[in-house]
């Protein structure tokens, strides 16, 4: 048969003894699914609730949350969908789709970082002019350009992709992602360069730039002793999401990039790592590591105790 005439639906090879462990697999994920939505929505609902929540850096951190939100239901559903079937299989369009909301998720989960380290750096670098600097003007834009930019610049990779001859049906993964690539005729140099062009908008730049900001903000918190306990509060939890979900989303988009091979049970453990612990790692760490947003955790489970 040749594939590249009439292609219809693609086939994921990720997944390890899905017949056999169907079900186990289709509880644990609809469960991780659930805990995603209620933990997000629920931190989210506090932050707009309370006023004393209503600060640039509470509202950055809602949108990373319904970021988190929206980034699991583009893989989740189908995900499940797949546990329970005979075959594991997407069409063509939907998989580009999936690909183009997956890392769209991606893109804005890194600007909003980037966007929540400045908000850090102004706080506490300079305390005088945040109120000036921090407006809600600008809160907005920076909240527009985090959906907008990721959205754009992947719209353009989407209609390029359209276009190209698959001569392979097999993806090696459980949804689409970065190694969709593999499927492709002819491997193309625009391409390619186009790609390597979105990752390191996506992920090298806003990496070195949050990294930048917390070494401008450790240098100011070693001189001035009553800064480092407030730096230590806000910036030690934007860290960990940025480290946890950077090396992840390092490791997604390298192995369809460079080709790599790994495998299956390998391949589906990073898989589950993505889509599992950045959703899940976002409202732990936020409702644990921010004061104020734990106390009202507390009194809520309190009333409802």
């Amino acid at each position: 048969m040749d594939f590249r005439l009439n292609v219809t639906y693609i086939t994921f090879g990720g997944h390890v003894e899905v017949q056999r462990y169907r079900y186990l697999y289709f509880v644990f994920m609809f469960t991780v699914y659930m805990l995603v939505i209620s933990s997000n929505v629920t931190i989210v609902c506090i932050i707009m609730i309370h006023k004393n929540l209503h600060e640039p850096m509470y509202i950055f951190i809602a949108a990373l949350l319904i970021n988190s939100v929206l980034f699991s239901t583009a893989i989740y559903p189908k995900l499940l969908v797949d546990f329970l079937s005979e075959k594991q299989i997407i069409s063509y369009p939907a998989c580009l789709f999936q690909c183009f909301f997956y890392y769209c998720f991606v893109g804005s989960d890194l600007f909003l970082l980037s966007f929540m380290a400045y908000d850090r750096y102004v706080s506490i670098c300079n305390p005088l002019k945040y109120t000036t600097i921090m407006q809600k003007e600008v809160i907005n834009f920076f909240l527009i350009l985090s959906w907008i930019l990721p959205a754009c610049l992947l719209l353009v990779n989407l209609l390029l992709s359209a276009k190209r001859e698959i001569c392979q049906i097999h993806l090696e993964g459980i949804f689409c992602n970065s190694t969709i690539q593999l499927l492709y005729c002819v491997r193309s140099t625009i391409m390619n360069l186009y790609s390597f062009f979105i990752f390191v908008t996506f992920l090298i730049l806003p990496v070195l730039f949050i990294l930048f900001t917390y070494s401008r903000i450790l240098v100011v918190s070693y001189r001035c002793r009553g800064v480092r306990k407030r730096a230590a509060q806000t910036c030690l939890p934007h860290l960990l999401v940025l480290i946890n979900f950077s090396c992840l989303a390092a490791y997604d988009v390298l192995i369809g990039l460079l080709e790599l091979h790994s495998q299956k049970s390998v391949h589906l453990i990073m898989a589950l790592q993505v889509v599992i612990y950045h959703p899940l790692f976002n409202p732990l760490i936020y409702g644990l590591k921010m004061t104020r947003i734990h106390d009202h955790l507390k009194k809520l489970f309190c009333r409802m105790v």
